[in-house]
């Protein structure tokens, strides 16, 4: 690959225009200069209103698409020059009626800014030995006009009323911009508020703004002006901007598109009233009670569009229907009111459904497989509960070792059973108040059987949980009110739990018993279609945070009961020992898009977890690692820490490469080379450590005066293949800082390939 990377560059460099047409040249370069820096001109974003530019440039200025491109040869009829052409992206063609066209584009955004003096102008510098143009737009912006005052112009008192209530949110103020694109976000902004007060008919075509500017001056003076409804042969009757009401509701279960267009072809308008020959009120495969649950368009009330978007996001989460659509109809004036019907239309999907899937596993570096076979049944109480059964089997190749296929393996067999009921479920609360939260009630219940070359461990467990999100699903939540597991550990033959010395950490192996109680919140940014008119978001975010706590009520509740200690100064439940602990974790992740191929993605990561009470260690599944494809890359996973112990000649070294702090920071360079093909260039720095100074553990303690100088750094590059639905991630990590003792403390400036080197094959991006 690195061949193919040095023989696309050396192509780049020496062929750039072959297949440039005779008497033509390639756009080599665009450049867009702004006479005032300090203005908040982003010529990043002016570059979106080019209407030609460059081929694309990756590492500093290579144009390796169009280098792949000009690795093809003339002849079509040969299938690699198809293929190539069709990977790699041809040279751009100059094309001077597209640089005009740039300019008025640039005039008319910049214009659109409040810069209504502006001037664009370009430069055109051609080499015609190299075939090769280049194209440089000057910008003199000149004074922007702004916002001096800000007036209404509006007859009608309810809407005067209502707009001005809600100018405290308006994006534009005095002193503001004359922004075009700010004052239509306004106005799209009022159409809303209207829209959530009653005004169906209402949009913003029915507000505009008059600006007036005085001579020699760029202050300006706007007044927002509303106009009367447009006459209209479906609502007659609507002269004058007024509040609708809803009439009716009517839910039609088993609507068919098809039969309706079938019934009513031939005809201009499609009416409602004999809607009944597509109503059976005999199909009783959704309960009317849930429809009532999902439902928050109230008859007799005013007309409300958020109260539409309650409604559908409620019905989305029925898994049986696959179709959903609310039709708005306006019926006309009664007693001195305007009414409208709502139709919510609904078609339903299948009851049930099976999968068997057979998948590659990686995780952490493990290569395996694994086989799986899913039952789900989509209505199991006639409440658009979902049932979803699951049978998994795995198996792993351990740190990847290929060569121990039969000895070093990991095993697992697992099955869940879980009800997903699409309401807030608890007992003794309020319809009111469970309708208004619009959260997922989970019950579930598992059993994993896990078997490692060490010992084999059986969890199963219980857990009930609601899950909801908001504002487009941006933002989602889950609470886990109870989540119970037993894990046992069967004596194994290796007598893995003798090689423990510590009595503490053997503790985390041995059989023990979580009741825990939890909360994670997810938060981004991301928008769909952000694509959309050649614009695209260029800061995107992600913010995921987690708490959990276990053993509390237990510990409570043997304290009341007066239990006895065991000789451990534990209590216990079934002969168990139980885990008390409290546990907090968070992750931040922005990725820059400095254009739709380039971006700089950076991510910090934190944890603590904090034995106490019962327990005097975590569990293992509970402590935190470092190192691996998602880690610290310079590592294997379950190799790095904790804090500066050196663990490279101990038995079943990976028991005690854990802890109960953990610290991750990454910052990664990623760039679209051609056809699905990717870089990744990486900086990662982090460790582990532990709450307490545990013997087997030495150097693992985290202390503030010495926690920094502990810090591992490693540095990386690799190749991914983005396949759309799923994306390969092949990463090389080298060590740079090793706070390891006895180990070499600075690899970056003695570097030894096979000592500090760790290859990372993965599925999906780090963070």
């Amino acid at each position: 690959m690195v061949l193919a990377l040095a023989l696309l560059m050396l192509a780049a460099a020496c062929s750039s225009t072959r297949h440039v047409p005779r008497g033509q040249l390639m756009l080599d370069n665009v450049r867009i200069h702004v006479d005032d820096k300090h203005a908040g001109i982003s010529t990043a974003e002016l570059a979106n209103y080019l209407r030609q530019v460059e081929n694309h440039k990756v590492l500093g200025g290579l144009k390796l698409q169009l280098a792949l491109y000009n690795l093809s040869g003339h002849d079509s009829t040969r299938w690699f020059n198809r293929w190539i052409q069709r990977v790699g992206t041809p040279p751009v063609i100059y094309d001077s009626a597209l640089t005009q066209a740039s300019t008025r584009q640039l005039h008319m955004a910049l214009y659109n800014k409040g810069y209504f003096n502006n001037q664009v102008n370009y430069r055109v510098r051609t080499d015609s030995a190299r075939r090769k143009a280049r194209v440089d737009y000057d910008i003199t912006l000149g004074e922007p006009y702004r916002i001096r005052n800000i007036s209404y112009n509006i007859d009608n008192d309810t809407l005067r009323r209502l707009i001005l209530a809600d100018t405290l949110q308006a994006p534009v103020h005095s002193g503001s911009l004359l922004d075009y694109n700010q004052l239509d976000a306004w106005r799209q902004s009022i159409t809303e508020m209207l829209r959530n007060n009653g005004y169906y008919a209402f949009n913003k075509e029915y507000i505009s703004f008059t600006a007036d500017t005085a001579a020699l001056s760029h202050d300006v003076d706007i007044t927002l002006n509303t106009m009367l409804p447009y006459r209209s042969d479906r609502m007659p009757y609507y002269t004058s901007h007024r509040p609708f009401y809803v009439r009716n509701v009517t839910y039609v279960t088993n609507y068919d598109p098809v039969a309706m267009h079938d019934a009513y072809s031939g005809r201009d308008t499609i009416y409602y009233k004999d809607l009944t020959i597509f109503f059976d009120p005999d199909d009783k495969y959704l309960r009317s009670r849930v429809l009532d649950e999902c439902n928050y368009i109230t008859p007799g009330e005013k007309y409300n569009a958020s109260d539409i978007n309650r409604t559908y996001r409620s019905l989305s989460r029925l898994g049986i229907l696959k179709f959903i659509n609310i039709d708005i109809r306006p019926v006309g004036e009664v007693d001195g009111k305007v009414w409208l019907d709502a139709y919510v239309l609904l078609q339903r999907d299948r009851t049930q459904a099976v999968s068997v899937s057979l998948e590659g596993t990686n995780s952490e570096g493990d290569l395996g497989f694994g086989v799986g076979l899913d039952y789900q049944h989509r209505n199991i109480f006639k409440g658009a509960e979902q049932l979803n059964a699951k049978l998994r089997m795995n198996y792993e190749s351990l740190s990847g070792d290929v060569s121990g296929l039969i000895n070093n393996n990991y095993s697992e067999y697992a099955a869940e059973v879980g009800v997903t009921f699409p309401k807030f479920k608890f007992p003794f609360l309020s319809s009111e108040f469970k309708k208004s939260i619009q959260a997922s009630t989970e019950l579930s219940t598992s059993f994993d059987y896990q078997e490692r070359p060490e010992y084999t461990r059986i969890i199963s467990g219980a857990a009930w949980r609601y899950i909801w999100s908001e504002r487009d699903n941006t933002m989602r939540h889950t609470f886990n009110l109870l989540d119970v597991n037993f894990v046992s550990l069967p004596k194994s033959r290796t007598n893995f739990l003798d090689s423990i010395a510590n009595p503490l950490l053997r503790y985390s192996y041995e059989d023990h018993f979580i009741m825990r109680m939890g909360y994670s919140f997810y938060r981004t940014n991301r928008k769909q279609g952000s694509l959309l008119e050649n614009r695209f978001q260029r800061n995107v975010y992600t913010w995921r945070a987690a708490a959990e706590t276990a053993g509390n009520l237990l510990y409570g509740f043997s304290h009341a009961i007066g239990q006895r200690h065991e000789e451990d100064d534990s209590y216990k439940v079934f002969g168990i020992r139980y885990a008390q602990y409290v546990k907090m974790e968070g992750d931040y992740a922005l990725t820059h898009y400095f254009d739709t191929r380039t971006s700089l993605a950076v991510h910090a990561a934190v944890g603590v977890a904090v034995p106490y009470g019962n327990s005097t260690v975590l569990p293992f599944e509970k402590r935190f690692y470092a190192g691996g494809a998602n880690g610290v890359r310079g590592w294997g996973v379950r190799t790095l820490g904790p804090g500066k112990m050196n663990a490279e000649r101990a038995q079943n070294r990976f028991i005690y490469q854990c802890g109960d702090i953990q610290f991750n920071a990454s910052v990664e360079y990623r760039a679209k080379l051609f056809w699905i093909i990717e870089l990744g260039a990486f900086i990662d720095a982090g460790n582990i450590w532990t709450i307490r100074d545990y013997e087997d553990q030495p150097g693992g303690v985290f202390k503030f005066d010495s926690f920094l100088d502990q810090i591992a750094v490693a540095y990386g590059v690799g190749l991914r293949f983005d396949f759309t639905y799923f994306l390969l991630r092949f990463d090389m990590g080298m060590k740079a800082r090793n706070p390891a003792e006895g180990q070499e403390r600075w690899p970056l400036t003695h570097p030894h390939f096979k000592r500090d080197s760790e290859f990372h094959f993965s599925v999906g991006y780090p963070f």
